[in-house]
């Protein structure tokens, strides 16, 4: 099993025609992802032999046997119209990878998802992959076997070099994932740690959840009280970085526009406190992870199922 990704779901490209479309696309459709329709407005292809491009998600809509999920390969400009679009169609989950959506967007982007129902991965997303099974965004690049393993430890990180670089570190160790969830690394998004934790802890295909965390926002803040009040019942390995951060001070960004400590919230040292009181397995090192999953989970239960990107 998987979260928000298999190879079922019926995935549409917005932005289509667009250079970052046009290169991770192909790799999307290669590793297995059901690509339905892609919408580029006034570059209408209904009849594209790969998949048919249409001018509106609307057109899209109706022009497909359904649509599912819905990555957003636009400019950071274009973000809240191409999501509002996807939203006012009534499509399951919006993608958004653009980094740099203007912070009023991204709450609108939000808020809109909140109203109707739906869920938004993102801004400033890396992408979403089920090893062995689709991927949506940028997650793995060309070469994703490489990196990724199906397994049962779901990843989420704030971080998406960071996240796909411990899903690497898990494979290297023989530890497979279920779902790599990048959440994105601003201020606002859509989903947050607690709500893919969530998903995790539904999905009978994971045993365990890996949480990659940042300076900034009190994202793991909740996540350990979601933790604290039983919430989840599955293993949590947790590593926040960014001690640097911490030791300058508040009210300064360093890298991600959400790794801004505020006073009383956001520090590494608090959020490692807090999950670690809630129950969560907290490392001090991120090469640590590995061992504190096997500590947490059977190693016959996280093993990698299968061979390289099975």
């Amino acid at each position: 099993m998987s979260i928000l990704l298999d190879e079922t779901t019926r995935v549409l490209v917005m932005g289509a025609s667009g250079r970052q479309a046009q290169r991770h696309v192909p790799f999307m459709r290669e590793y297995g992802t059901n690509v339905v329709a892609g919408v580029a407005p006034g570059r209408a292809l209904p009849g594209e032999t790969a998949y048919p491009i249409f001018d509106s998600v609307a057109q899209a809509v109706d022009g497909t046997v359904g649509i599912d999920l819905a990555v957003l390969f636009v400019p950071a400009a274009q973000a809240l119209a191409a999501a509002a679009e996807t939203i006012a169609n009534r499509i399951g989950t919006t993608v958004v990878l653009a980094e740099g959506v203007p912070f009023r967007d991204s709450m609108e982007i939000v808020g809109l998802a909140e109203d109707a129902g739906l869920r938004v991965i993102g801004p400033n997303c890396q992408g979403v992959i089920s090893p062995g099974r689709a991927k949506v965004g940028a997650s793995g690049g060309a070469t994703p076997a490489r990196m990724f393993r199906r397994g049962r430890v779901g990843v989420v990180s704030r971080s998406g070099g960071m996240g796909a670089e411990t899903c690497w570190l898990l494979t290297r160790n023989g530890i497979g994932q279920s779902t790599y969830v990048s959440i994105g690394g601003e201020a606002i998004t859509g989903s947050r740690f607690a709500d893919i934790a969530r998903l995790f802890e539904a999905d009978s295909g994971t045993d365990a959840i890996v949480c990659f965390g940042e300076p900034g926002t009190d994202q793991e803040e909740v996540l350990a009280e979601v933790l604290a009040a039983g919430a989840i019942s599955k293993p949590v390995i947790a590593y926040v970085t960014g001690d640097f951060v911490e030791s300058l001070g508040t009210g300064r960004s360093f890298g991600h526009a959400g790794s801004v400590i505020g006073a009383g919230v956001g520090s590494p040292s608090g959020k490692r406190r807090l999950l670690r009181e809630a129950g969560a397995h907290v490392c001090e090192r991120w090469s640590d992870i590995p061992a504190l999953v096997r500590e947490a989970c059977p190693a016959a239960v996280v093993e990698t199922i299968g061979g390289e990107g099975a």
